[in-house]
């Protein structure tokens, strides 16, 4: 610990600050229970990689940061507290009093709600990991205005991939997108809007199978033709990748039940099987992972968790 070792105690604590936390800690807080989010970097997860949210009920045309922030303040405006750039060493639930393990100390509950979200998934081929930062990126608001008139390579067809390209169209000079199938998965009106823009073209049926480079920058990819089963090499400056997404759950491991992709197993009341601790957001498995989805797992699992307490408060005060 590079802090004081000292428990901080809350009635219940949410790990994870994207839109499933926020909301979990909203509607904890102003249930009067003293509540901590444990957030990993800053609050908003993905909706800080996203420039133009048009599917927030509400919230139209607004940018992801911005939609984040107005989540932000109004969970501390009911009191909730946040902890940003906390890095958790270990968690410890099979208890009635749960324990959690930070670098900013040891924080306790009664009920704890895993809010951890994911992370894009990598491609695991050849230079992906050594030209990150020089060429290889997973956010296009972040990176794309490094990208000025250059030639990008967006992999992956469903709606981050598909509306990131069109986005990076304001930076560069092309955009390929390249996608293993013969269509898209991206909802119709991303998709028109891309095959609309004349800076835009697909490859079908192609995987990359290696990203290349000159040591400093990327250079080009190799793609194989699935259908040919041939392999080019494809010239370009950058690589955005959009193949889906991971379920941060590491943590959690041998902890909570959890399913063959590693999202945490639950009820339609977000209860894992574990008492006092439930999941909400992109680590369980939903059906559509948006920020309204998780914000709706969020207030569930608070509201829930509320009447968890109350039951164990109740249990209390009758002995």
């Amino acid at each position: 610990m590079t802090n004081s070792n000292k428990q901080k105690e809350y009635d219940i604590v949410i790990i994870g600050g994207g839109p499933a936390g926020l909301a979990a800690g909203l509607y904890a807080a102003r249930g009067n229970m003293k509540t901590v989010i444990l957030e990993k970097l800053i609050p908003g997860g993905q909706l800080n990689n996203t420039l133009d949210v048009e599917n927030y009920p509400g919230m139209d045309h607004m940018t992801g940061p911005a939609i984040a922030q107005a989540m932000e303040k109004q969970t501390l405006r009911f009191g909730c507290e946040i902890v940003n750039n906390c890095d958790i060493t270990n968690v410890e639930l099979s208890k009635e009093t749960k324990v959690i393990e930070t670098d900013k100390g040891i924080y306790t509950a009664k009920a704890v709600i895993i809010a951890t979200g994911s992370e894009y998934r990598k491609l695991n081929v050849s230079g992906e990991k050594e030209y990150s930062g020089k060429g290889v990126s997973y956010c296009a608001v972040c990176d794309g205005a490094f990208f000025k008139e250059k030639e990008l390579v967006v992999v992956g067809g469903g709606d981050s991939a598909v509306e990131e390209g069109t986005f990076l169209t304001k930076f560069a000079s092309k955009v390929t997108i390249i996608h293993r199938r013969d269509k898209f998965r991206a909802e119709k009106i991303i998709q028109d809007r891309a095959f609309r823009n004349p800076k835009i073209s697909v490859i079908w049926n192609t995987t990359v199978n290696e990203i290349k480079g000159n040591g400093g920058n990327v250079t080009s990819v190799k793609l194989q033709d699935l259908i040919k089963n041939e392999e080019k090499d494809f010239i370009c400056d950058g690589v955005f990748i959009y193949v889906g997404l991971d379920p941060n759950t590491q943590l959690f491991k041998n902890k909570v039940k959890m399913d063959e992709g590693s999202k945490i197993i639950t009820n339609e009341k977000m209860e894992t099987n574990v008492p006092g601790v439930y999941a909400a957001g992109d680590v369980r498995e939903t059906p559509l992972k948006q920020a309204v989805t998780a914000a709706s797992d969020g207030s569930l699992a608070a509201t829930i968790a509320l009447g968890y307490l109350e039951k164990l408060h109740d249990k209390v005060a009758v002995k």
